[in-house]
Protein backbone atom coordinates (compact mmCIF):
# COMPACT_ATOMS: atom_id res chain seq x y z
CA UNK A 1 0.00 0.00 0.00
CA UNK A 2 1.62 3.44 -0.50
CA UNK A 3 2.09 5.94 2.48
CA UNK A 4 -0.85 7.85 2.27
CA UNK A 5 -2.81 4.42 3.24
CA UNK A 6 -5.18 5.17 6.24
CA UNK A 7 -7.68 8.21 6.90
CA UNK A 8 -6.16 11.07 5.45
CA UNK A 9 -9.42 12.83 5.59
CA UNK A 10 -12.26 13.09 8.34
CA UNK A 11 -14.04 16.45 9.03
CA UNK A 12 -16.52 15.26 12.18
CA UNK A 13 -18.07 18.13 11.89
CA UNK A 14 -19.71 17.25 8.10
CA UNK A 15 -19.28 13.68 7.73
CA UNK A 16 -21.71 10.73 9.12
CA UNK A 17 -20.54 9.57 12.21
CA UNK A 18 -20.38 5.60 12.35
CA UNK A 19 -18.50 2.01 11.17
CA UNK A 20 -17.47 1.03 7.76
CA UNK A 21 -17.56 -2.42 6.60
CA UNK A 22 -15.32 -3.51 3.80
CA UNK A 23 -13.71 -6.75 2.37
CA UNK A 24 -10.75 -6.38 0.33
CA UNK A 25 -11.17 -9.33 -2.28
CA UNK A 26 -9.17 -12.95 -1.77
CA UNK A 27 -9.53 -15.35 -4.71
CA UNK A 28 -7.19 -17.89 -2.53
CA UNK A 29 -7.53 -17.42 0.91
CA UNK A 30 -5.28 -20.09 1.21
CA UNK A 31 -2.54 -17.86 0.12
CA UNK A 32 -3.13 -15.49 3.23
CA UNK A 33 0.26 -15.90 5.56
CA UNK A 34 -2.44 -17.32 8.17
CA UNK A 35 -4.20 -18.98 5.56
CA UNK A 36 -7.93 -16.61 6.39
CA UNK A 37 -9.57 -13.95 4.17
CA UNK A 38 -10.55 -10.85 6.25
CA UNK A 39 -13.37 -8.58 6.55
CA UNK A 40 -13.38 -5.06 8.68
CA UNK A 41 -15.54 -3.20 10.58
CA UNK A 42 -13.55 0.27 11.14
CA UNK A 43 -14.62 3.65 12.50
CA UNK A 44 -14.03 6.77 11.29
CA UNK A 45 -10.38 6.93 11.89
CA UNK A 46 -9.52 3.92 10.06
CA UNK A 47 -8.83 1.86 12.86
CA UNK A 48 -10.66 -2.13 13.12
CA UNK A 49 -12.84 -2.68 15.60
CA UNK A 50 -13.73 -6.26 14.54
CA UNK A 51 -12.56 -8.10 11.94
CA UNK A 52 -14.00 -11.68 10.30
CA UNK A 53 -12.11 -14.05 8.99
CA UNK A 54 -13.42 -16.36 6.37
CA UNK A 55 -12.12 -19.65 4.83
CA UNK A 56 -13.48 -19.39 1.68
CA UNK A 57 -12.97 -16.52 -1.46
CA UNK A 58 -14.69 -13.46 -0.38
CA UNK A 59 -15.19 -10.22 -2.53
CA UNK A 60 -18.92 -9.76 -3.02
CA UNK A 61 -21.88 -7.20 -0.31
CA UNK A 62 -21.29 -7.87 3.11
CA UNK A 63 -24.20 -7.30 5.38
CA UNK A 64 -24.03 -6.74 9.41
CA UNK A 65 -26.98 -8.33 11.32
CA UNK A 66 -28.68 -6.52 14.18
CA UNK A 67 -27.65 -9.12 16.23
CA UNK A 68 -23.75 -8.58 15.69
CA UNK A 69 -23.43 -11.38 12.77
CA UNK A 70 -22.18 -11.12 9.57
CA UNK A 71 -23.59 -12.08 6.08
CA UNK A 72 -21.50 -12.60 3.28
CA UNK A 73 -20.85 -14.52 -0.01
CA UNK A 74 -18.21 -16.21 -1.32
CA UNK A 75 -16.53 -14.65 -4.43
CA UNK A 76 -18.72 -14.87 -7.49
CA UNK A 77 -17.50 -17.80 -9.58
CA UNK A 78 -15.05 -19.59 -6.97
CA UNK A 79 -14.74 -23.24 -5.58
CA UNK A 80 -18.17 -24.47 -7.04
CA UNK A 81 -17.76 -26.83 -3.57
CA UNK A 82 -17.51 -23.82 -1.85
CA UNK A 83 -19.63 -21.39 -3.41
CA UNK A 84 -22.50 -19.86 -1.74
CA UNK A 85 -23.46 -17.15 0.96
CA UNK A 86 -22.60 -17.71 4.82
CA UNK A 87 -23.26 -16.25 7.78
CA UNK A 88 -20.85 -15.56 10.65
CA UNK A 89 -20.60 -15.07 14.43
CA UNK A 90 -18.65 -12.42 15.79
CA UNK A 91 -15.87 -15.17 16.42
CA UNK A 92 -16.15 -15.90 12.91
CA UNK A 93 -17.79 -19.44 13.49
CA UNK A 94 -20.36 -20.08 10.22
CA UNK A 95 -23.72 -20.48 11.99
CA UNK A 96 -26.02 -21.12 8.94
CA UNK A 97 -24.91 -21.55 5.39
CA UNK A 98 -26.68 -22.02 1.82
CA UNK A 99 -25.07 -23.60 -0.59
CA UNK A 100 -25.36 -22.28 -4.60
CA UNK A 101 -23.33 -20.32 -7.00
CA UNK A 102 -23.81 -16.93 -5.44
CA UNK A 103 -22.91 -13.70 -7.77
CA UNK A 104 -22.19 -10.20 -6.87
CA UNK A 105 -25.31 -9.18 -4.94
CA UNK A 106 -27.79 -10.23 -2.12
CA UNK A 107 -30.31 -8.69 -0.16
CA UNK A 108 -32.83 -9.34 2.97
CA UNK A 109 -35.93 -9.04 2.80
CA UNK A 110 -38.45 -8.12 5.71
CA UNK A 111 -39.80 -11.27 6.05
CA UNK A 112 -36.36 -12.38 6.66
CA UNK A 113 -36.35 -14.15 3.24
CA UNK A 114 -33.30 -14.06 1.13
CA UNK A 115 -33.24 -12.86 -2.63
CA UNK A 116 -29.65 -14.15 -4.00
CA UNK A 117 -28.21 -13.31 -7.64
CA UNK A 118 -26.71 -16.30 -9.01
CA UNK A 119 -25.47 -17.56 -12.19
CA UNK A 120 -26.40 -20.76 -14.33
CA UNK A 121 -24.78 -21.82 -17.58
CA UNK A 122 -26.75 -23.04 -20.59
CA UNK A 123 -27.69 -23.24 -24.12
CA UNK A 124 -30.39 -19.85 -25.24
CA UNK A 125 -31.03 -20.30 -28.72
CA UNK A 126 -32.53 -17.01 -28.93
CA UNK A 127 -29.35 -15.13 -27.85
CA UNK A 128 -27.21 -17.05 -29.39
CA UNK A 129 -25.72 -20.66 -30.63
CA UNK A 130 -23.12 -21.44 -27.87
CA UNK A 131 -23.53 -22.30 -23.87
CA UNK A 132 -23.64 -18.98 -22.60
CA UNK A 133 -24.26 -17.64 -18.88
CA UNK A 134 -27.46 -16.66 -17.53
CA UNK A 135 -28.56 -14.40 -14.21
CA UNK A 136 -30.61 -16.52 -12.11
CA UNK A 137 -32.27 -14.40 -9.05
CA UNK A 138 -33.53 -17.35 -6.07
CA UNK A 139 -35.66 -16.22 -3.03
CA UNK A 140 -35.53 -18.71 0.01
CA UNK A 141 -36.37 -18.87 3.65
CA UNK A 142 -33.59 -19.46 6.67
CA UNK A 143 -34.72 -23.55 6.23
CA UNK A 144 -33.82 -22.82 2.52
CA UNK A 145 -37.57 -23.68 0.51
CA UNK A 146 -37.72 -21.97 -2.65
CA UNK A 147 -40.47 -19.24 -2.63
CA UNK A 148 -39.54 -17.65 -6.01
CA UNK A 149 -36.84 -17.80 -9.04
CA UNK A 150 -36.36 -15.73 -11.89
CA UNK A 151 -34.21 -16.12 -14.93
CA UNK A 152 -32.70 -13.07 -16.86
CA UNK A 153 -32.84 -15.56 -20.10
CA UNK A 154 -36.88 -15.87 -19.71
CA UNK A 155 -37.36 -11.99 -19.84
CA UNK A 156 -35.03 -11.25 -22.75
CA UNK A 157 -37.79 -10.27 -24.69
CA UNK A 158 -38.51 -8.42 -21.82
CA UNK A 159 -35.62 -5.95 -21.99
CA UNK A 160 -36.29 -5.58 -26.02
CA UNK A 161 -39.66 -4.30 -24.71
CA UNK A 162 -38.07 -1.57 -22.53
CA UNK A 163 -35.63 0.15 -24.89
CA UNK A 164 -35.58 2.12 -28.19
CA UNK A 165 -34.92 0.30 -31.58
CA UNK A 166 -31.49 2.35 -31.23
CA UNK A 167 -30.87 1.19 -27.76
CA UNK A 168 -31.54 -2.38 -28.73
CA UNK A 169 -29.26 -2.83 -31.79
CA UNK A 170 -26.09 -1.61 -29.01
CA UNK A 171 -27.60 -4.07 -26.86
CA UNK A 172 -27.51 -7.02 -29.54
CA UNK A 173 -24.17 -5.46 -31.31
CA UNK A 174 -22.55 -5.84 -27.40
CA UNK A 175 -23.67 -9.25 -27.20
CA UNK A 176 -22.29 -10.26 -30.74
CA UNK A 177 -19.34 -8.72 -30.67
CA UNK A 178 -17.82 -8.81 -26.88
CA UNK A 179 -20.08 -10.69 -24.60
CA UNK A 180 -21.61 -13.95 -26.32
CA UNK A 181 -21.13 -15.93 -23.23
CA UNK A 182 -21.82 -13.86 -20.52
CA UNK A 183 -23.89 -11.44 -22.11
CA UNK A 184 -25.46 -10.10 -19.41
CA UNK A 185 -23.23 -9.74 -16.22
CA UNK A 186 -25.77 -9.01 -13.80
CA UNK A 187 -24.14 -7.22 -10.66
CA UNK A 188 -27.20 -5.53 -8.69
CA UNK A 189 -29.69 -6.91 -6.84
CA UNK A 190 -31.57 -4.49 -4.81
CA UNK A 191 -34.75 -4.09 -3.96
CA UNK A 192 -36.56 -0.66 -3.95
CA UNK A 193 -37.64 0.71 -0.67
CA UNK A 194 -40.20 2.91 0.13
CA UNK A 195 -39.51 6.20 -2.04
CA UNK A 196 -41.25 10.12 -2.61
CA UNK A 197 -41.45 9.57 -6.36
CA UNK A 198 -42.85 5.64 -7.02
CA UNK A 199 -45.07 5.56 -9.91
CA UNK A 200 -48.46 4.34 -8.51
CA UNK A 201 -50.23 4.35 -11.71
CA UNK A 202 -49.61 3.77 -15.77
CA UNK A 203 -51.32 4.31 -18.39
CA UNK A 204 -51.39 0.73 -19.98
CA UNK A 205 -52.58 -0.64 -16.84
CA UNK A 206 -49.08 -2.45 -16.76
CA UNK A 207 -47.43 -3.37 -13.18
CA UNK A 208 -46.10 -0.20 -11.20
CA UNK A 209 -42.20 0.15 -12.45
CA UNK A 210 -41.21 1.68 -9.03
CA UNK A 211 -42.70 -0.17 -6.24
CA UNK A 212 -41.03 -0.31 -3.34
CA UNK A 213 -40.31 -4.54 -3.14
CA UNK A 214 -39.18 -4.54 -6.96
CA UNK A 215 -35.69 -5.00 -7.88
CA UNK A 216 -33.04 -2.79 -9.28
CA UNK A 217 -30.47 -5.13 -11.71
CA UNK A 218 -27.46 -4.21 -13.49
CA UNK A 219 -26.37 -5.58 -16.83
CA UNK A 220 -22.79 -4.34 -16.52
CA UNK A 221 -22.33 -6.46 -20.53
CA UNK A 222 -24.52 -3.87 -21.81
CA UNK A 223 -24.76 -0.95 -19.97
CA UNK A 224 -28.06 -1.10 -18.84
CA UNK A 225 -29.85 -0.86 -15.88
CA UNK A 226 -33.23 -1.74 -14.66
CA UNK A 227 -36.65 -2.66 -12.96
CA UNK A 228 -37.86 -6.51 -12.28
CA UNK A 229 -41.65 -6.21 -11.01
CA UNK A 230 -41.93 -8.65 -8.17
CA UNK A 231 -43.72 -11.44 -8.01
CA UNK A 232 -44.73 -11.39 -12.10
CA UNK A 233 -40.68 -11.34 -13.07
CA UNK A 234 -41.66 -9.27 -15.84
CA UNK A 235 -38.77 -6.86 -16.63
CA UNK A 236 -40.50 -3.32 -16.44
CA UNK A 237 -38.13 -0.41 -16.97
CA UNK A 238 -34.45 0.23 -18.48
CA UNK A 239 -32.08 2.60 -18.84
CA UNK A 240 -28.42 2.88 -20.17
CA UNK A 241 -27.09 2.28 -23.22
CA UNK A 242 -24.83 5.84 -24.63
CA UNK A 243 -24.70 7.23 -21.04
CA UNK A 244 -23.43 4.03 -18.92
CA UNK A 245 -20.15 2.58 -19.45
CA UNK A 246 -19.68 -0.72 -17.24
CA UNK A 247 -21.30 0.82 -14.04
CA UNK A 248 -22.29 -1.04 -10.68
CA UNK A 249 -24.87 -0.78 -7.39
CA UNK A 250 -27.92 1.25 -8.83
CA UNK A 251 -30.52 1.36 -6.73
CA UNK A 252 -33.36 3.72 -5.80
CA UNK A 253 -33.50 6.08 -2.86
CA UNK A 254 -36.04 7.48 -0.78
CA UNK A 255 -36.27 11.07 -2.69
CA UNK A 256 -37.33 7.98 -5.65
CA UNK A 257 -34.39 8.91 -7.64
CA UNK A 258 -31.69 6.25 -8.84
CA UNK A 259 -27.92 6.62 -7.15
CA UNK A 260 -25.65 4.17 -9.88
CA UNK A 261 -21.67 4.12 -10.19
CA UNK A 262 -20.98 4.49 -13.51
CA UNK A 263 -17.09 3.11 -13.90
CA UNK A 264 -16.25 4.73 -17.18
CA UNK A 265 -14.69 1.31 -18.04
CA UNK A 266 -13.93 2.10 -21.76
CA UNK A 267 -14.26 6.14 -20.91
CA UNK A 268 -11.25 6.02 -18.61
CA UNK A 269 -12.99 7.50 -15.65
CA UNK A 270 -15.55 6.98 -13.23
CA UNK A 271 -18.59 9.34 -12.00
CA UNK A 272 -21.24 9.04 -9.59
CA UNK A 273 -24.71 9.86 -10.88
CA UNK A 274 -28.40 10.58 -9.54
CA UNK A 275 -31.02 9.92 -12.18
CA UNK A 276 -34.52 10.72 -11.73
CA UNK A 277 -35.93 7.50 -13.65
CA UNK A 278 -39.35 9.19 -14.67
CA UNK A 279 -37.21 12.04 -17.01
CA UNK A 280 -34.40 9.91 -17.33
CA UNK A 281 -32.66 13.36 -16.55
CA UNK A 282 -29.25 13.21 -14.25
CA UNK A 283 -29.49 15.30 -11.17
CA UNK A 284 -26.41 15.23 -9.44
CA UNK A 285 -23.23 13.49 -10.21
CA UNK A 286 -19.94 13.04 -9.08
CA UNK A 287 -16.48 13.48 -10.73
CA UNK A 288 -12.78 13.58 -9.94
CA UNK A 289 -10.80 16.78 -10.60
CA UNK A 290 -9.27 16.20 -12.99
CA UNK A 291 -11.66 13.73 -14.12
CA UNK A 292 -9.22 11.14 -14.80
CA UNK A 293 -7.94 11.13 -10.69
CA UNK A 294 -11.43 9.19 -9.98
CA UNK A 295 -11.95 5.86 -11.36
CA UNK A 296 -12.53 1.79 -10.82
CA UNK A 297 -12.48 -0.14 -14.14
CA UNK A 298 -14.63 -2.56 -12.29
CA UNK A 299 -16.04 -2.95 -8.66
CA UNK A 300 -17.43 0.12 -7.06
CA UNK A 301 -20.21 1.41 -5.71
CA UNK A 302 -22.03 4.29 -3.92
CA UNK A 303 -24.42 4.58 -1.11
CA UNK A 304 -26.31 8.33 -0.05
CA UNK A 305 -26.07 8.62 3.75
CA UNK A 306 -28.79 9.88 6.53
CA UNK A 307 -27.26 13.29 6.57
CA UNK A 308 -27.26 13.58 2.54
CA UNK A 309 -23.11 12.82 2.09
CA UNK A 310 -22.72 10.16 -0.47
CA UNK A 311 -19.98 7.19 0.62
CA UNK A 312 -18.02 6.08 -2.26
CA UNK A 313 -16.17 3.27 -2.71
CA UNK A 314 -13.29 3.42 -5.35
CA UNK A 315 -13.11 -0.63 -5.68
CA UNK A 316 -10.12 -0.58 -7.85
CA UNK A 317 -8.12 1.51 -5.72
CA UNK A 318 -9.73 0.20 -2.35
CA UNK A 319 -10.41 3.50 -1.62
CA UNK A 320 -13.70 4.81 0.33
CA UNK A 321 -14.27 8.51 0.61
CA UNK A 322 -17.41 10.53 1.43
CA UNK A 323 -18.47 13.73 -0.48
CA UNK A 324 -20.77 16.23 0.23
CA UNK A 325 -23.96 17.41 -1.85
CA UNK A 326 -20.98 19.95 -3.32
CA UNK A 327 -18.47 17.11 -4.17
CA UNK A 328 -16.88 18.16 -0.89
CA UNK A 329 -14.30 15.44 0.48
CA UNK A 330 -15.07 15.32 4.45
CA UNK A 331 -13.34 12.02 5.10
CA UNK A 332 -11.14 9.86 2.67
CA UNK A 333 -9.97 6.19 3.64
CA UNK A 334 -7.38 3.99 1.62
CA UNK A 335 -6.89 0.58 2.92
CA UNK A 336 -3.51 -0.56 4.47
CA UNK A 337 -5.17 -4.21 5.31
CA UNK A 338 -3.55 -5.36 1.89
CA UNK A 339 -1.17 -8.88 2.39
CA UNK A 340 -0.02 -11.48 0.07
CA UNK A 341 -3.21 -13.76 -0.65
CA UNK A 342 -5.93 -10.68 -0.97
CA UNK A 343 -5.88 -9.21 -4.18
CA UNK A 344 -5.68 -5.46 -2.94
CA UNK A 345 -9.25 -4.11 -3.86
CA UNK A 346 -12.38 -3.70 -2.48
CA UNK A 347 -15.78 -4.39 -4.16
CA UNK A 348 -17.99 -2.03 -1.50
CA UNK A 349 -18.32 -0.60 1.34
CA UNK A 350 -21.32 -0.23 4.02
CA UNK A 351 -21.63 2.42 6.50
CA UNK A 352 -23.73 2.17 9.95
CA UNK A 353 -24.71 3.82 12.97
CA UNK A 354 -22.98 3.34 16.26
CA UNK A 355 -26.57 2.64 17.26
CA UNK A 356 -26.58 -0.24 14.96
CA UNK A 357 -23.24 -1.63 15.94
CA UNK A 358 -23.65 -1.54 19.23
CA UNK A 359 -24.88 -5.30 19.64
CA UNK A 360 -21.71 -6.37 17.85
CA UNK A 361 -19.55 -4.08 19.86
CA UNK A 362 -21.07 -5.62 23.07
CA UNK A 363 -20.25 -8.78 22.58
CA UNK A 364 -16.81 -8.75 21.59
Amino acid sequence: MTATAGVTVYDPERSYEGYTLLAETYQFPEDAPDGKGKIYLIDMEGEPVHRWETDTAVQSFCHLLPDGNLLYPTRDRSDIMEAGVRELDPASEVVWSYHCRIDHDFQIKDDGNLLLHTIDDHMVPEIGPELIRNPYIVEIDREKNLHWEWRGEDHYDDLREQLSAEDWAYVEERIESEFGFDWAHNNTLQLIPPNETAQTEREDGGPVRFEPGNIVFSYRSIDVVGVIDYPSGEIVWAWGPGELDGQHLPHVLENGNLLIFDNGTERGWSRVLELDPLTEEIVWEYTGSPKEDFFSIYIAGARRLPNGNTLICEGWKARCFEVTPDGEIVWDFVSPFGEEGSMGNIYRCQRYSPEYVEPLLESI
